[in-house]
């Protein structure tokens, strides 16, 4: 197990930067994810890591020790692919066993380590089988039991679930989950499903145009981002423009509606509210941020209901409401009602900084190496 530090790490293509100064610390034994839209650089951060991209200039220490100029197969780091990369022709021992048969380890090792890693991802009974006797969750589970049989310090996971059915998604990330508790090994994983990353990782780093957006827990993320880019990354959001008033604690919408807000701190300009915080009513409750609204659309999703809203400014909000909540309400388009937000749910936060108005040309020669 170890602790991985990536220091101002910068990779360029040309005039293009996949990279650009990003800096990270992950702890020993923690799950850590990167998340981020397709093309944000997640991928191309892993492959410096590994190895297996040069950076244009920064560091990588795993453990403590400057990997930066080391080829990936001295980082001792174990590594599962999106594809799973099995040996068609090789049985699941054998494809499991390949990292072992490459440092030369004795055949008796090999034999009681393969056990041990196949019975981990519960495939003990399956080593004879060859890849396309399996389902594609169990061929993701041994591409998982042949990086860990290595015993690496760290475990790299690239998009390891993307090929996955909705189910079978669902079961090998609980898997993946159980294992990396079981084995307290330091994990990186990355993916472009919000969900996906906030059901595994005990800290997220979010990144766009190959920056660093912001490092928390998915609670933090999703109760306090730092600007519009995360909050509407992690989850569905509201979003009002507007101003803050510190003094008074509010945040005043473009609108002119004054909203009392948990942070109204000067120089933030948008106000962020999550749907399931708006509570509604058919009659006027008390307290404060209380709205009168008319619903334009109410949509039935079985355990919850989306609920469009158009408050008497013009604003428009989003709310979710669960079946539990509403009280057996049969709320319908064109009914008038009253919304409530807690102050504590409405969260002043910034608009993320605009990308570059133009994006550099890619040369060609190296546009295959991105993510």
């Amino acid at each position: 197990m170890a602790r991985v530090e990536l220091e101002h790490l910068v990779k360029r293509y040309g005039d293009f930067a996949a990279v650009d100064d990003l800096s990270l610390s992950v702890n020993d034994g923690e799950f850590l994810v990167l998340l981020g839209p397709s093309g944000c650089g997640k991928t191309t951060t892993l492959r410096i890591l590994a190895g297996f991209i040069e950076a244009t200039s920064g560091r990588v220490r795993i453990g403590g020790r400057d990997v930066t100029q080391e080829p990936p197969y001295r980082r001792n780091l174990g590594l599962v692919f999106q594809n799973y990369a099995l040996f068609p022709h090789m049985s699941v021992f054998e494809n499991v066993a390949f990292g072992l048969r490459r440092r030369r380890a004795q055949q008796a090792e090999i034999d009681s380590r393969v056990r041990d890693a196949l019975a981990l991802v519960r495939l003990e009974a399956h080593g004879d089988r060859l890849p396309r006797q399996l389902s594609g969750g169990q061929q993701q589970r041994v591409a998982i039991a042949r990086a860990l049989v290595i015993r690496p310090d760290v475990l790299l996971l690239d998009e390891p679930l993307s090929n996955l059915d909705a189910k079978l998604r669902l079961d090998v990330r609980q898997e993946l989950r159980r294992l990396q508790r079981t084995l307290g090994m330091t994990t990186i994983m990355v993916t472009h499903d919000q969900e996906e990353a906030m059901s595994v990782a005990d800290r997220l780093a979010v990144i766009e145009h190959g920056r660093m957006q912001q490092v928390g827990t998915p609670a933090q993320l999703y109760g306090s981002p730092d600007n519009r880019f995360v909050a509407a990354f992690i989850g569905r959001a509201n979003f009002l423009p507007g101003r803050a008033d510190s003094m008074a604690g509010v945040f005043i919408t473009t609108s002119g509606l004054r909203i009392a807000s948990v942070n109204p701190n000067v120089g933030v300009n948008v106000l962020m509210i999550r749907p399931e915080r708006i509570a509604l009513s058919a009659t006027r409750p008390s307290g404060p941020n209380v709205f009168a609204a008319t619903i334009e659309e109410a949509t039935f999703l079985g355990a919850a209901r989306d609920i469009d809203l158009r408050l008497g400014s013009g604003d428009r909000l989003q709310a979710v409401l669960a079946a539990s909540a509403a009280n057996g309400a049969d709320y319908h388009p064109g009914q008038q009602v009253f919304i409530r937000i807690d102050p504590d749910a409405a969260v002043a936060i910034h608009d993320a900084p605009a990308p570059a108005t133009t994006t550099p040309a890619i040369p060609a020669s190296t546009k295959e190496h991105l993510p």
